[in-house]
């Protein structure tokens, strides 16, 4: 079995690679779900299983069309579903699937669990389903595209009357099935994260905050700016920013440059760590560090250096250590002699006369 995965990601062709993974089980330890049937008892579409020509690998693509209005300032609304809605709501979103293989395929969409945890937004393999997948259907579960062809899909999520508070997590994928002709079997899939917030009244607020900004360099050399992120809101974050360094060596100055991190969840911790050219002298420099979630946002500025701790202080570190150690010493071989030497006097014959 071969695997390529894309979350979020614009319609750009994936190649497909070995993936040593069971795609007969779900969640890890959990028996495999029924890959038959939906949980209304319906019967899913089986994965399309075209021939594939040597040399052409599956590949698949997928991109969200439109966001909320109330969501326009929302930077991840308008990669991901983001939305926040009370219990009975149904809502709807256009998704554009790819076909971004050189022959013409099938494609199958479908919308599958995922989860946030301290190692970022995941999802278990094949089709495994949680409460929200269970919301959510498209108009069409299989489409014919030709070759660098695309179509609309509309995506619409029903919540329940009685759905419960909380932050839900899922995946729209669109996949595509093939052969190498001979015993490889080629899988390649991209998809469409879901992150419904439920329950009455407004959204719940997102916030974070960022801890002083640090400078080092890599074993290799490789200078680096990081910074700790503890997720203080209650929705899951999705970081992104840029680092600008200024006020440096002879005037110099730098950036933007990229910074993200991986997805936290709620009250979770990370560190955004940025390279940068291993070419930048050590400073010191002013730096400054933007971060975003959407339409939730913070700065941390700070004066950094990349050099590394002077050798020579920790060496007086030790130093210092060895010599109150060996004062130490000195004083209890004092102490152990006089008390020799007084014992001894009060054993020896007192003179008489």
């Amino acid at each position: 079995m071969a695997l390529a995965v894309a979350v979020g990601a614009a319609a750009v062709p994936h190649s497909a690679q070995a993936v040593p993974r069971n795609p007969d089980r779900g969640e890890a330890g959990a028996p495999a779900p029924d890959r038959d049937h939906r949980r209304d008892g319906s019967p899913r579409p089986r994965p399309s299983d075209g021939h594939t020509p040597k040399g052409v690998p599956a590949a698949v693509g997928v991109r969200l069309l439109d966001a909320p209005v109330n969501r326009r300032d929302d930077t991840r609304a308008h990669k991901y579903i983001v939305d926040h809605v009370q219990p009975g709501t149904t809502i709807r979103r256009r998704i554009v699937v790819e076909n971004a293989s050189k022959v013409r395929r099938d494609v199958d969409v479908y919308p599958a669990a995922a989860e946030v945890t301290d190692k970022g937004f995941g999802f278990p393999p094949g089709r495994a389903e949680n409460e929200l997948s269970s919301w959510i259907s498209v108009d069409r579960d299989r489409v014919e595209l030709g070759a660098d062809d695309e179509t609309t899909i509309r995506v619409t999520i029903r919540v329940p009357e009685k759905a419960e508070a909380g932050e839900r997590y899922a995946v729209v994928w669109a996949e595509t099935a093939g052969s190498d002709g001979r015993t490889v079997k080629q899988v390649a899939r991209a998809g469409i994260r879901v992150y419904l917030s439920v329950g009455p009244g407004g959204e719940p607020p997102s916030g974070f905050e960022v801890a002083p900004l640090v400078g080092g360099r890599d074993a290799d050399g490789t200078p680096f700016v990081a910074a700790e992120v503890h997720n203080t809101g209650r929705r899951a974050l999705d970081l992104t920013g840029e680092l600008w360094l200024a006020e440096g060596p002879g005037g110099l100055s730098a950036g933007p440059v990229r910074a993200e991190a991986r997805t936290l969840p709620l009250d979770g911790r990370t560190t955004v760590r940025v390279l940068l050219d291993r070419r930048l002298p050590d400073g010191p420099w002013q730096a400054r560090l933007e971060l975003a979630s959407g339409w939730t946002k913070r700065t941390a500025n700070g004066e950094i250096s990349f050099a590394a701790a002077p050798a020579a202080a920790r060496k007086a570190d030790r130093s210092s250590l060895v010599l109150t150690s060996g004062a130490a010493g000195s004083v209890l071989i004092l102490l152990l002699f006089g008390l020799f030497t007084y014992r001894r006097r009060l054993r020896q014959p007192v003179p008489v006369g």
